[in-house]
């Protein structure tokens, strides 16, 4: 038995769940694992998050980041038992009732589910601010431009330093003038993959959220755009219209910043996926990431069709070489 499996049996024979079976569940793209727990007398069950710290992961910002969004009214897992210094935690179960899955077998709560997924981010940004890194400009330019050292190269074998360094220095102006002043908790992955449905709790409770230890305090129309310009599955443009009208109209937000906004942040983001991705796949061995890339490339290049970014959008299509099968099968070849 290894020393992490050693660990996660001392814990959870410190719980009620020390006689529960146990099985794998589907990872994400981190270093974490999952399993689910399944209690042989009441059939109740947790889920296992194993989180090893020597491959860089810390289930502390989880811990922190779900008692916030349980205090705000907000459905996080509860923590039922921890072991931070080792990387463990024992959490309720939400179930298997994945948006994206849900969508696929009953397509008839799609917007349903869209328009309470919204009504969750216009609540959550009514509430007080935790103390939590700012995902500023400079950090979002930074990371955009992944798209050039991770992806443009991971086909090229090279990328343009100069291109690069023109659109690191323009887009952070973008940034800076089009997503700054009010700040909002963003938990910068929010999408259908990591929503479930809870039905049987009430108004925005019913929305079991996932995969938010990344949080920090970003622009409002962030977490709405992750949701709307999902690379995982494609929500129907009139549900996407229909979700930004629904929350700029809840907020009372300035329609023309915001729109303009949901689309500077929306490059950010594909862009940072396009590098992100790549870089899975050639340096960490996780190839099927490169499927997700082409819906990444569609988003990125409407984004670029908005005014505000014509100082970079010709830079960008120049720059980066287009997501075709050959450029694709040379990412996953690593």
């Amino acid at each position: 038995m290894s020393n992490r499996a050693v660990l996660a049996e001392a814990l959870i024979a410190r719980t009620p769940w020390a006689k529960a079976s146990r099985a794998p569940l589907a990872g994400d793209a981190s270093n974490r694992r999952y399993e689910r727990l399944t209690d042989p007398d009441t059939g109740q069950t947790a889920v296992l998050m194993d989180a090893p710290p020597d491959k860089g992961e810390d289930v502390e910002p989880f811990v922190r980041v779900a008692e916030y969004l349980r205090s705000v009214g907000l459905s996080a897992p509860e923590i039922l038992a921890e072991d931070a210094e080792s990387g463990f935690l024992l959490l309720e179960d939400f179930g298997d009732d994945l948006f994206a899955r849900l969508i696929e077998k009953q397509p008839e709560v799609e917007r349903e589910l869209y328009e309470a997924a919204t009504d969750v981010l216009i609540h959550l940004h009514s509430g007080p601010l935790p103390s939590l890194d700012s995902y500023d400009p400079s950090l979002m330019a930074e990371l955009s431009s992944l798209a050039f050292t991770k992806y443009a190269q991971g086909i090229q074998g090279a990328y343009d330093k100069d291109a690069y360094d023109r659109f690191q220095h323009r887009f952070a102006d973008i940034l800076l003038q089009e997503t700054s002043g009010t700040r909002v908790v963003t938990l910068r992955d929010y999408h259908a993959e990591n929503l479930i449905w809870l039905p049987e709790r009430d108004g925005v409770r019913r929305v079991g959220l996932l995969d938010f230890q990344s949080a920090m305090l970003c622009h409002p129309a962030y977490d709405l755009m992750s949701l709307l310009q999902d690379v995982r599955r494609t929500v129907p443009a009139a549900i996407e219209m229909s979700m930004v009208n629904r929350y700029i109209t809840a907020t009372g937000v300035d329609d023309h910043d915001f729109r303009t906004a949901y689309s500077v942040l929306g490059a950010q983001r594909n862009l940072r996926i396009l590098g992100g991705f790549a870089r899975l796949a050639t340096d960490y061995g996780k190839p099927h990431y490169v499927d997700l890339i082409p819906a990444a490339w569609a988003h990125l290049m409407r984004d670029l069709e908005h005014p505000a970014l014509v100082s970079v959008a010709d830079l960008v299509r120049q720059a980066l070489p287009s997501p075709t099968p050959e450029n694709l099968a040379r990412l996953r070849a690593g």
